[in-house]
């Protein structure tokens, strides 16, 4: 076998194969050998036809397209690696030439990696915000604790903003009860915002016993997104009745003794929090200007593609989830069809230059990937994901996907070594030194569970823009 490349664009080449007859001569018995398990000719056993026999009733022409169709899939990787190609999605093949037993020649357009050159990154600098906790940051964090451990007790008035009620509602479309329309004892607290848009005016002023009825636009269910007439009835008003901020306090909701043991601690993790928010927002500034230093041509299928991927999972995954569609979320995001389109674009177009940049260091600075690493990255996958890690890295070896995993890892490690290098400075002035990643991730440990986990999943779906999955040849 003999191949060519032609280059026809920074991302785009042509490979031209020669193929002697004779290279075929395996995929020709297989394609003998196939059909003959599928075809049966009066005089023969099954599986017994001659080569002969199945050229004169079925012709040649079937055998050799059957043997081609076989051994294409074969040369074409044993040009790409004799090239040295870093392929991405599938070729465009064009058979040039079959001559039976001459020759087999044909041609293949596929895209690929572009060559990038990395230029001396040492010189990045970025700002970033200043770690600052103030003290009405930590009177806010207490009273959120506080809130939670509120009691309740029913009381004989109309309800207030505060109130904790029990209601009924009924909702109609078009004057008829929907299926899933009606819930009963449902505890609501005025002001949370947490049910329909309305309710708060509806169920304020109403004492137990009593109804009310507004309109609302309905935002899950069989009728997402319609208007509905509803009904809410009211069984109980209780009010909610907060612990007084004190040592007895602290010792309730915490392992401190006292109230400014609380207080201190909770500083502390607003500042851990902080401080993990703040290694995240230079990791960010850091790629970016990275990425403004690097000529990075994107292929256009492979561009084209990533789009319909995100488009996809946000419509049938994420939108789904919630009960909505493109156009209601639109709507609700206060954008345009166009707009929408553009900042996909932007988005697809920013993920694939940072694989193909992080991609190129990680070669660069021959950066490898440990098993414990791995695991690192595995278990966080797997919390993000809602899955236990067995389950995870089951679903990640079936699916083929461990490669991919590897690369988010490599990727990582890439961008870390490129944020060592860069001056990170805040907004008061002072160089923030970023150790490593290990302190960051501390800092997310030490935070209070709720806001870490909200900032892990923030970060993991950064991550996941960034890397672009689907760039993977």
């Amino acid at each position: 076998m003999k191949s060519a490349v032609e280059t026809l664009n920074p991302t785009r080449v042509r490979l031209t194969v020669e193929v002697p007859f004779e290279e075929l001569k395996d995929s020709l018995d297989a394609a003998y050998k196939k059909i003959n398990q599928q075809v049966t000719v009066k005089g023969f056993r099954k599986g017994k036809i001659p080569a002969r026999v199945i050229d004169q009733r079925f012709g040649r022409g079937a055998v050799l397209e059957e043997a081609v169709n076989d051994a294409l899939p074969k040369f074409y990787t044993e040009a790409v690696n004799e090239a040295e190609l870093s392929v991405l999605g599938q070729p465009e093949v064009d058979i040039t030439e079959l001559k039976d037993g001459e020759t087999l020649n044909f041609t293949a357009e596929v895209d690929v990696r572009p060559a990038l050159e990395i230029p001396d990154y040492s010189g990045i600098e970025v700002e970033v915000d200043a770690v600052e906790v103030t003290d009405e940051d930590v009177e806010k964090s207490v009273e959120q604790l506080r809130e939670r451990f509120a009691s309740t007790s029913p009381v004989e008035r109309a309800a207030e903003d505060g109130d904790v009620v029990t209601i009924d509602l009924e909702a109609k479309v078009d004057g008829e009860v929907l299926e899933d329309g009606v819930a009963t004892g449902v505890s609501y607290t005025i002001g949370s915002g947490e049910l329909l848009d309305g309710i708060d005016d509806a169920v304020k002023g109403l004492s137990a016993g009593e109804e009310a009825t507004f309109t609302s636009e309905l935002k899950g269910g069989s009728a997402a997104g319609k208007e509905a007439e509803v009904t809410v009835r009211v069984t109980q008003v209780a009010a909610r009745e907060l612990p007084e901020l004190d040592d007895e306090f602290a010792q309730l909701a915490s392992e401190f003794d006292t109230l400014e043991e609380l207080k201190a601690d909770s500083r502390k993790r607003l500042e851990n929090m902080k401080q993990y928010d703040q290694a995240t927002q230079a990791q960010e500034r850091v790629l970016e200007k990275l990425l403004e230093l690097v000529e990075v041509p994107v292929p256009e299928k492979l561009l084209e593609d990533e789009i319909n991927t995100r488009k996809h999972n946000l419509e049938h995954h994420q939108l789904g989830q919630m009960g909505l569609d493109l156009e209601k979320y639109l709507e609700i995001q206060g954008k345009t069809a166009e707009e929408f389109e553009d900042e996909t674009r932007e988005a697809a177009v920013k993920g694939i230059k940072t694989q193909f940049v992080l991609d190129e260091l990680v070669k660069q600075e021959k950066l490898n990937v440990n098993q414990e690493e791995l695991t690192e990255h595995l278990m966080r996958r797997a919390a993000s994901s809602g899955m236990s890690p067995d389950q995870f890295a089951q679903a990640v070896v079936e699916g083929g996907q461990v490669p991919l995993l590897v690369g988010e890892v490599a990727r990582g490690k890439a961008l870390a070594v490129v944020v060592e290098k860069a001056t990170v400075k805040d907004t008061n002035g002072e160089i923030i030194d970023l150790d490593d990643e290990d302190e960051a991730d501390e800092a997310a440990e030490a935070a209070d569970g709720t806001e870490a986990e909200a900032a892990a999943e923030t970060a993991e779906a950064a991550a996941e823009d960034e890397a672009a999955e689907k760039t993977e040849g």
